[in-house]
Order: C-alpha cells, then structure tokens, then sequence
C-alpha cells in the first residue's frame, strides 16, 4: 500500500493567514517601518521636506472646468453648484503655489553638494495640495515621495511620485513616523481634519521637546490659518504660551515661503560645523 505523500508545512513568514492575524500586528508595524527605511537608504535619501494640506484643492484647470460646468447647471441647485465652484477656483491659488514652491526647493536642492539626496519633497502621495508638491519635483526633474495611506475615499498614489519612492501604508501612526523621521522643515497648506491633525501632531512633538531636531513649520496661507485657527484666544485661554507662536511661522506667497525654508536650512543643515 502506497503511503500518503506529506507536504512540508509552509514556513512562518510565507504563512499569509498568520501575518494578517491579530497576533502578527507587531510584525505588519514593523515591517512599515523597516520596508521604507530599506528603500530610502537605497536611494540615498538623507532628508525631506515635507508638504501638508488638502486632498480636495484642485489646479486652477480643474476649478475653471468645474466653473464652466457651473455655468451651464440649469438644476435647482445651480446657485450652489456655482457657488462652490468659485470657491474651488478661489483655493486654487493654493494648488498652484504649492507647485511652485516645491519646484524651486527641488531646484535648489539639486545644487547642493552631496552624496546623497538631501531636502526631498515628501507629500502624502494622494490628490490635492499632495499632489502639486510632487508635480512641483516632477517639474524640477526630481525625485519625490509619496506616503499612502490605505483610507476608503479620496486616497491614491498621484502620478507624479517617483515609483520607487511611493508607499502605502495601514497604520496612520507609521506613516506620520515617517512624515516626521526624515523631515527638516514642513510647509503646511490649507485643509481639513487630516491636515490639522498631522499639523498639530508635529507642533505637539516639538514643543514637548520629543523631537529636538531644527525643523521649521511654516503655515503656508495666513489668512486662512487665522481664520481658521484663532491662536491669539488659545493664548487668552491659557491653553498655549506666547512662546509657543514661536514654533512656526506664516508665510503667504511663493517668495516668502522659499526664502524661510531654504535661509534655514541653510542655517542649521548647510552652514560648516552643521551635521546633517
């Protein structure tokens, strides 16, 4: 009687039933840190900056194509539609700025003399304000990241990340380690709930003095961060210290938000006796 042929049970890390299991979780976080650290040192990426801001801000076409649909909107909502649309048009600015700026930086950092990749633009990787900080390197001829996440709405990798440097992540914890990790300055635009969050987590970390690295915070869009942020009633309240306005600064034009990234990184990453 011929025996039965056993197969060889499968090894641990091939096991994908196992690796998606609850008691694998400290594995799956492990490995969003190592995956991207293995990637960046191959690239040679030393350090980033990284841009923050919304998903839903389109590029002045995009908005002037949602005005001409507005236009022609014969509905009972037509007011609203056009409403919005001007809106869309009017945050567009922001889009556009945010093209600019990362292509000058990428520019700029092309000329410095390194080894390795220094001051990469990092953004989320998806669409809005994410995406214009990537077209802006794309425009420049350079490098770029993306940092994914895995969310059921408006999150995908937008055409203009590098490949090699586009990732996609589960745990937003891991992502923002990331964000963080590598970054000398980051330029907040204007947006939502995940702009704030990922904004205020940063601030947080540094006027905890859990991060001491220099890293410069400029709220990009003045008008609308007062606006939409009252800093001066957090003050009044208590909540925050005047010292505390010291963590960031505004800026409102291309110009402006060039000059305060690039005179500081000057300053503590590029000047002789500065490490990296």
């Amino acid at each position: 009687m011929a025996t039965k042929k056993i197969s060889a049970p499968v090894k641990a890390y091939n096991n994908l039933e196992f690796l998606n299991s609850k008691e694998a979780r400290t594995i799956r976080i492990l490995s969003e840190f190592y995956e991207p650290k293995s990637r960046f040192d191959k690239n040679k990426i030393i350090d980033t900056i990284v841009f923050f801001g919304s998903a839903r801000i389109v590029s002045r076409r995009d908005a002037l194509k949602m005005l001409n649909a507005a236009k022609k909107d014969k509905g009972k909502s037509s007011k609203a539609v056009f409403e919005k649309a001007l809106k869309a048009l009017e945050m567009s600015q922001y889009y556009e700025d945010a093209v600019e700026l990362s292509k000058r930086l990428t520019e700029w950092s092309a000329g410095l003399p390194s080894t390795g990749k220094r001051f990469v633009i990092c953004s989320g990787g998806g669409p809005g304000i994410m995406e214009a900080a990537n077209k802006g390197a794309y425009l420049a001829g350079g490098q770029s990241i993306g940092l994914n996440i895995s969310i059921p709405f408006e999150q995908f990798v937008n055409k203009y990340v590098d490949p090699k440097l586009a990732f996609e992540f589960h745990y937003f914890f891991m992502r923002k380690l990331w964000f963080m990790y590598l970054a000398k300055a980051l330029i907040a635009f204007p947006g939502g709930f995940g702009t704030m969050d990922e904004m205020m987590e940063v601030l947080t970390l540094i006027q905890t003095k859990k991060v001491t690295k220099p890293i410069k915070i400029i709220l990009y869009g003045e008008s609308y961060w007062r606006e939409i942020l009252n800093f001066d009633a957090l003050i009044e309240h208590g909540m925050i210290s005047k010292n505390d306005l010291k963590l960031f600064e505004f800026a409102s034009s291309v110009d402006s938000a060039f000059e305060k990234a690039t005179s500081y990184l000057q300053k503590h990453y590029l000047s002789p006796k500065k490490k990296k």
